[in-house]
């Protein structure tokens, strides 16, 4: 049993980074301007992806929230967010007060989830967020970031002193929707948030989740 399922996780490790490799492909790809998706009545919706991802890696949700009504923005200074999760939070701010958006929706993956959190906790311009929904965010950390070499990788372990911070401000977790995976690759720990909405979907793979049909008609509910 237990051989059965090393293979079975072994599966959707495969397949986790099979989606993670093609996305990643196409966000290379020349493709639509930010800035097309920025028209709508509906909240305002601010994507934040994940480590080494750029906004394309989103992009099939980014459709769907703006085919929802939704005007859907990007960080430019995000770029792949390999900045920290502090200087993450403070270009979202800027971001947030120079379009002067309010009642806004931050819609993140993964690291981008801690940047969002970080500035719900710390940010001058937090009152103007209403929402964070987060899809596989290590709020807690992971524990294999410590065995990483890559500085931006490791900032993501659990006895990070950005990370513990964060784990220790509870207050705003009210207003987090953690959605994530049964089984998670990258994220041992899980992204349980106490006192969060939280949406455990039937589907396995860090980036997959991205993808589950389940996780992304909770995000247009959560978002609306």
């Amino acid at each position: 049993m237990r051989s059965m399922d090393g293979l079975r996780k072994a599966y959707w490790w495969a397949l986790d980074y099979a989606y993670a490799g093609v996305w990643q492909l196409r966000s290379f790809i020349p493709g639509p301007s930010p800035a097309r998706f920025r028209g709508g009545e509906g909240t305002p919706v601010v994507i934040l992806p994940g480590v080494y991802e750029s906004w394309k890696f989103m992009l099939p949700l980014v459709r769907e929230l703006h085919a929802e009504g939704h005007p859907v923005h990007v960080v430019p200074g995000l770029r792949r967010n390999r900045a920290s999760v502090m200087e993450g939070a403070r270009m979202l701010g800027s971001y947030l007060d120079e379009h002067e958006l309010t009642g806004v929706a931050l819609v993140a993956h993964s690291k981008g989830g801690l940047i969002a959190k970080h500035l719900l906790v710390f940010g001058d311009a937090a009152p103007r967020v209403a929402t964070v929904v987060a899809l596989s965010t290590p709020f807690a950390g992971s524990r294999y970031a410590s065995y990483m070499l890559n500085r931006t990788l490791r900032a993501l372990a659990p006895a990070n002193a950005t990370m513990v911070s964060l784990a220790r401000a509870v207050e705003a977790n009210a207003k987090i929707v953690s959605i994530f995976p049964r089984f998670d690759p990258h994220i041992p720990e899980g992204s349980l948030l106490a006192g969060a909405k939280n949406v455990e979907v039937p589907t396995a793979g860090h980036f997959r989740v991205l993808g589950d049909a389940l996780a992304r008609a909770e995000v247009l509910r959560s978002t609306a």
